[in-house]
C-alpha cells in the first residue's frame, strides 16, 4: 500500500515559523508533523509519495530516500493548491488501487488511520465548536455528504481533517480554482462524494493548525493525562 503526503504549501498563516522551516517540519508534542504521520502508518504502507515545493530541499534532506522503513519518493508541487498537487501523483498507482492521503500538517494516531482503513473510502473528521475551513456535512449513518469551504455560519460541528482513504477514481476528478486561484483537494472531492460512499471516521477535539499558537495548544492536548 502507498500513502501520499501533501507538503508543498508555504504555511503563510504559520509565519514567521515557516519562513525558514517548511510547515511539515515544525514540531508539535516534540515531533515534526512528518514524524507524527510516519509513526501513524500501518505496516502495510511500504511507499510514501511526498509532494514538496516550499523549502522542499529541507524535506528531502530530512526524509531521504527511505524513512522509518518506508521508501520515499518526491513530486515537485505547483503552488496551485492541494487538488492540483494531488493529481500529480496519479502515475504512481495502478487502476483501482487504494491508498492513504495526508495533509503535511496532521498529527494522526495509528488508531485513527486503522479506523479509516476499515472502509473502502473514508475521511477522518474531528469535532470543533468554531468556524474552520472545510466543514463536513455528515449524514446520520456517517456518510459524507459534502465539504463546505470557509462557511459563514456553523452548520456542522465536524471538520474534515487531512487523513483520507481513496482509490484511483479520485484521479479522474478536475480541480476548481477558489479565491486567488488555488484549488482545494476537499472541494474537488465533493465531486466524488456524489458518486461514491465516503464514510466519515469521527475523532476528538480538532487539531487544526492555522497559527503558531496552535502548536502549543495541540502540544498540551497530546500530553498524557494525569491519573489520581
Amino acid at each position: 500500500m502507498k500513502a501520499i503526503i501533501l507538503a508543498a504549501g508555504e504555511g503563510i498563516r504559520m509565519r514567521p515559523l515557516t519562513l525558514e522551516t517548511p510547515k511539515s517540519l515544525l514540531k508539535v508534542g516534540g515531533k515534526t508533523f512528518l514524524d507524527h504521520i510516519f509513526d501513524a502508518l500501518p505496516s502495510e504502507v511500504e511507499e510514501v509519495i511526498v509532494v514538496v515545493k516550499h523549502l522542499g530541499e529541507k524535506i528531502r534532506e530530512y526524509l531521504g530516500q527511505e524513512y522509518k522503513g518506508r521508501r520515499v519518493v518526491y513530486v515537485e508541487g505547483t503552488g496551485r493548491g492541494t487538488a492540483v498537487d494531488f493529481l500529480l501523483c496519479k502515475d504512481f498507482f495502478t487502476p483501482g488501487e487504494r491508498f492513504l492521503v495526508f495533509y503535511g500538517d496532521e498529527v494522526p494516531t495509528r488508531e485513527e488511520v486503522l479506523a479509516c482503513l476499515k472502509y473502502p473510502l473514508s475521511w477522518l473528521c474531528c469535532y470543533t465548536d468554531r468556524l474552520i475551513s472545510g466543514m463536513a456535512d455528515i449524514e446520520g449513518g456517517g456518510r459524507l455528504l459534502g465539504i463546505i469551504e470557509k462557511p459563514k455560519i456553523l452548520k456542522s460541528n465536524w471538520v474534515a481533517c487531512g487523513v483520507m482513504v481513496f482509490d484511483t477514481e479520485a484521479f479522474s476528478l478536475s480541480p476548481e480554482p477558489y479565491g486567488l486561484g488555488e484549488s482545494y483537494l476537499s472541494a474537488m472531492m465533493n465531486k466524488l462524494v456524489g458518486r461514491r460512499r465516503i464514510q466519515t471516521v469521527k475523532t476528538g477535539v480538532c487539531r487544526s493548525f492555522t497559527s503558531p499558537e496552535d502548536l502549543e495548544r495541540v502540544t498540551e492536548m497530546l500530553k498524557p493525562k494525569k491519573s489520581f
